[in-house]
């Protein structure tokens, strides 16, 4: 069972903030630590002292620790031409050592991509099929060979299909709660199908759809790993858990209800009961990054009994 740490810096964090949850990260023995790919605030936060680019953030992050598996949940399909991300994770996975995980999603959030000018086309699942198709192709192609690809959106001759990562191969997540093509794209591409934020039912519902389109692409199923994303919230009395929800601003029987939240024990068993439904790995959604402490507890009472 993998617990892993994931951050949403848009909402508030330089990079000095985040390089600190980081190496807590590291140092108390968590799996990974992942962050969302956003350039603007959500909700009532004022995002100061502005946005991090996510790339660019584990780039830093590669140079400045060790261990831990570094990625995103998820990068924004509509920020960055595929042969150009290539390139960036290709990079980054060289700088960490072979410790990069690449999620990839169609994008999503209109505001943002209006606050900064990136264009937000209509047609995003065609665009994100035809760039999990050129990104891993390029990967996998071998030094000498080049790579071609002429699709709907994206046009590419003859690439030298370089750098090469350090892994042999990346591991790619998907995720999501489409109910078709989905799961047909998880099928094709990823080692790992992440749903963010949903209930159990939901999960099994979604797990079982990823399995059944494995299946009927030929895949074993148990080649993929299935993980949920959930907000944590986690105190050892009834006065911590409140103080932290307050925190980011939750109420306690929401975060039980939606989340992993409550005492120690309460969050193992929750944690228990997604694992019974395939679950594997979890990213701790950690919403108040000065927290520190909060880590600690949840690597010596939570991860400890897993």
């Amino acid at each position: 069972m993998d617990l892993r740490i994931f951050t949403e810096p848009q909402q508030g964090a330089d990079y000095d903030t985040l390089l600190s949850v980081a190496k807590a990260t590291e140092d108390l023995g968590f799996d990974a630590f992942f962050r969302s790919d956003h350039y603007l605030a959500m909700g009532d936060a004022d995002g100061l002292p502005g946005p991090t680019d996510a790339w660019i953030t584990l780039a830093g992050l590669a140079r400045e620790t060790s261990r831990i598996r570094l990625g995103t949940l998820m990068t924004a399909g509509t920020f960055r031409l595929p042969g150009v991300l290539a390139i960036q994770v290709a990079q980054v996975d060289q700088m960490s050592g072979g410790r990069v995980e690449f999620g990839l999603g169609a994008g999503w959030y209109e505001d943002e991509h209006k606050a900064y000018g990136i264009p937000f086309p209509k047609e995003k699942f065609g665009r994100l099929e035809e760039q999990l198709a050129i990104v891993t192709g390029l990967w996998a192609t071998k030094p000498g060979e080049t790579f071609s690809h002429h699709g709907t959106y994206y046009d590419l001759t003859d690439s030298p299909a370089l750098p090469k990562p350090t892994q042999p191969k990346i591991p790619v997540l998907i995720g999501g709660m489409g109910a078709t093509r989905t799961p047909r794209l998880a099928a094709r591409y990823a080692d790992e199908f992440n749903i963010p934020f949903a209930s159990l039912a939901d999960s099994e519902r979604q797990f079982s759809r990823v399995r059944e389109a494995a299946k009927a692409a030929g895949r074993d199923a148990d080649e993929l790993t299935y993980s949920n994303a959930l907000v944590v919230c986690v105190g050892k009395d009834d006065a911590e858990v409140a103080r932290r929800a307050a925190a980011i601003g939750r109420e306690v029987d929401e975060l039980k209800e939606n989340g992993l939240a409550g005492s120690p024990a309460e969050v193992v068993d929750r944690i228990g009961r997604f694992a019974e439904i395939g679950s594997t790995r979890f990213y701790l959604q950690v919403l108040d990054l000065s927290d520190l402490d909060h880590l600690e507890l949840i690597s010596s009472q939570v991860q400890s009994q897993l």
